[in-house]
């Protein structure tokens, strides 16, 4: 599962804080004497797969390190609407000024790991693998990926320096100066550092095979039809991995993994999340 560094995640939760109470909850601050206790459940309104636990304790704790969070369920497990996956205990002002924060971010991340979770059922007794994209929010990029990897996705390159990825308008900028895809890749290579894995996009069995020449580790299949995806499986089988991308869905997924690719990159997994419906109740 995809890792979140403590202490980037210590600085989300900050800013979000921050965002959220640049001068305190004017609300909670006049209404709820500080000696007040409660108790309160998350609970998802309808089925779905849970990340952001550990995102939510961390919202939590922030607010209040006294406040006691207790998780059912652990990111990855499947829940079903009305199951409590956590609960917390302690300083109902804290509480209330820590809650929205603690369910946006598993909201989303919890849409991102039940997406996820489809498209990887979706391909299942394939050998396609299900990739995220850097289709992320700014500055929430770790979260994203972790849900991904929740849903039993694969994360794709974390940043643009986590990978050599020539796409189209690197491959046009280079072509302007005489070079051809095997050149490019080979350029690529001899200036990345060492291991550091080669991937170019193409979109044509020609190009497939120029690339080739070239010997890249990956080369993606950008919006390809299903027959030439499949030929170029084929092409690329035993040689490097290849790739599909390009406006993929629920629908198309299996068609695509079917013709034989690697791996399948999904950028809706990130850019296009439905939140899962998650309520914090109280408890009399």
């Amino acid at each position: 599962m995809s890792f979140i560094d403590p202490i980037e995640l210590d600085r989300i939760v900050e800013m979000a804080l921050q965002e959220d109470m640049p001068a305190g909850d004017v609300t909670t601050d006049s209404l709820v004497p500080p000696h007040v206790r409660a108790s309160a459940s998350f609970v998802p309104r309808k089925s779905g797969v849970i990340a952001g636990i550990g995102v939510a304790r961390a919202v939590f704790g922030k607010v209040d390190e006294s406040l006691d969070f207790t998780a059912h369920v652990a990111d990855g497990d499947a829940v079903q609407g009305g199951e409590t996956v956590a609960t917390i205990s302690g300083s109902m002002a804290s509480i209330l000024r820590a809650e929205r924060i603690a369910l946006n971010f598993m909201q989303r991340m919890s849409g991102i790991a039940t997406m996820t979770a489809q498209f990887v059922a979706a391909v299942e007794g394939t050998n396609t693998a299900i990739l995220d994209t850097r289709k992320t929010v700014p500055g929430l990029r770790s979260l994203d990926k972790a849900a991904v990897a929740a849903g039993g996705g694969r994360n794709h390159r974390r940043d643009l320096s986590d990978g050599v990825l020539i796409k189209d308008n690197h491959i046009a900028a280079m072509q302007a100066e005489g070079l051809n895809l095997q050149q490019i890749v080979e350029q690529a290579r001899a200036a990345a550092p060492p291991a550091m894995k080669i991937e170019i996009e193409v979109e044509t069995l020609e190009a497939v095979q120029e690339a080739l020449a070239g010997e890249p580790d990956i080369i993606m299949l950008d919006n390809m039809s299903l027959d030439d995806m499949r030929r170029a499986a084929d092409l690329c089988r035993g040689k490097c991995l290849t790739e599909a991308s390009g406006n993929v869905t629920l629908e198309t997924v299996r068609g695509i993994a079917k013709t034989g690719v690697d791996l399948i990159s999904v950028g809706a997994l990130t850019h296009s999340v439905h939140a899962l419906d998650i309520g914090l109740d109280y408890n009399d």
